[in-house]
């Protein structure tokens, strides 16, 4: 029998620290697991070398120095939690998890962050309580889960569940943001082409114009009133087009600016029903993983409403909650609010009917999840030939204007 010291959370969040003898380290996590416990640490009482020896790997692990970013990305977060829930599942205490994951982590705020975590968590801190000190990097969402994993001695799991929430996400984002990354770079470089012609190529140009002495298309004419235009009024325009964006931007910081600017955008023809549903998915996606997970209903809204990252949104949320609090249904707010489709509403109605609410939101979230990426590679398909138009268009102009007063001159030559 071997000597080992644990420590270790009961259900109600209490730390618990004792030795006891086992056969190994295999059979006392076993052991532990069955009494309900959530273990942090053990450690094989074997003397003050091999104390000091941890002492030394742990330090030189803080000393780690290789990062290939500095912030946390939600890649970080999805290792994170993926490489947490299967040592805990494997039987790896929450101490030596922390070790093996810290040491490899690449971003520098995220290693300071989990040091500090791993600190307070030695210090009789519960997981859940340590990750809310860090609200930029661990958000409610993550504490509240957290804290159900604890209580239920299902971290694991927990975990499991946050992992794959955060993986669909990754995906569901990127492939929004392939569908529009494509035509801006087309917009940005047909607008710096014809930034270049307007400084450079135009007033060229325009010296060899002046030097023939002939007259100039009507064209030629405007385009050149245009370049130089845009050339002594550059950074008036600059400044003006800043002014605008500033301005809106501080508007969109006050509670009715952001809802004007929602409604505005909500309204829009196609585009707005897509921000729409991306919001719905957003709602039923987070409001499925934190029931199924065990978190109250109440609690779960009050999340989303902070979460949901959209003012009407956070409203009609608002609104659901204190119907929900008064003994309504979910439904009932729903239907008020005019916001949700009505196939989201019914699906979320038969979940409520028959108990199985966090089945039917995911796939509420699934089915529209599925909708925006659908719309999102048929738009990045449509408007990829629409901006190459553009860009060639654009630029073909230019190309004729510049060049047709030498058509001209030579067509005049010939005859």
């Amino acid at each position: 029998m071997v000597q080992f010291i644990y420590t270790v959370k009961d259900s109600k969040g209490q730390t618990i620290t004792d030795a006891i003898e086992a056969a190994d380290q295999e059979s006392l996590i076993e052991q532990l697991q069955k009494q309900g416990y959530f273990i942090l640490n053990i450690q094989e009482k074997t003397g003050e070398q091999e104390t000091s020896g941890n002492q030394k790997e742990q330090k030189a692990k803080s000393k780690k120095t290789n990062f290939t970013h500095g912030g946390v990305t939600l890649e970080d977060l999805l290792t994170f939690s993926r490489q947490l829930a299967t040592m805990l599942e494997s039987g790896v205490t929450l101490m030596r998890s922390f070790d093996v994951i810290v040491s490899q982590v690449e971003s520098k705020k995220f290693f300071m962050v989990l040091e500090k975590v791993k600190k307070d968590v030695e210090q009789g801190s519960s997981l859940s309580e340590s990750l809310g000190k860090h609200p930029k990097v661990f958000n409610q969402f993550w504490v509240s889960l957290i804290e159900v994993g604890e209580a239920s001695g299902t971290m694991p799991m927990i975990l499991e569940k946050l992992a794959f929430y955060l993986e669909q996400q990754a995906a569901f984002t990127s492939t929004v943001i392939s569908a529009i990354v494509y035509p801006a770079i087309l917009f940005v470089v047909a607008s710096g082409a014809i930034a270049f012609f307007a400084f450079f190529v135009g007033p060229r140009f325009e010296e060899i114009f002046k030097s023939l002495g002939t007259p100039l298309p009507a064209l030629t004419v405007a385009l050149l009133t245009i370049f130089k235009f845009i050339q002594r009024k550059f950074f008036v325009l600059l400044g003006i087009l800043g002014a605008i964006l500033l301005a809106i931007w501080k508007y969109n910081q006050t509670k009715q600016g952001r809802l004007n600017i929602e409604k505005l955008l909500f309204n829009l023809p196609i585009v707005g029903r897509v921000l729409k549903l991306i919001v719905v998915e957003r709602f039923a996606s987070q409001m499925a993983i934190l029931i199924e997970s065990g978190v109250p209903i109440l609690q779960s809204l009050d999340i989303t409403e902070r979460l949901v990252a959209n003012k009407t949104c956070e409203i009609i949320v608002g609104n659901i909650k204190n119907g929900v609090r008064e003994g309504e249904l979910l439904v009932a707010p729903m239907i008020k609010s005019d916001f949700f489709p009505p196939m989201a509403i019914q699906m979320i109605m038969v979940g409520e009917e028959t108990g199985e609410l966090s089945k039917m939101l995911k796939h509420v979230s699934k089915f529209y999840q599925t909708n925006v990426e659908t719309f999102m590679k048929r738009f990045g398909t449509m408007i990829e030939p629409l901006m190459l138009v553009f860009m060639g268009g654009a630029i073909g102009v230019i190309v004729i204007a510049m060049f047709l007063p030498l058509f001209n001159l030579t067509a005049g030559g010939v005859k």
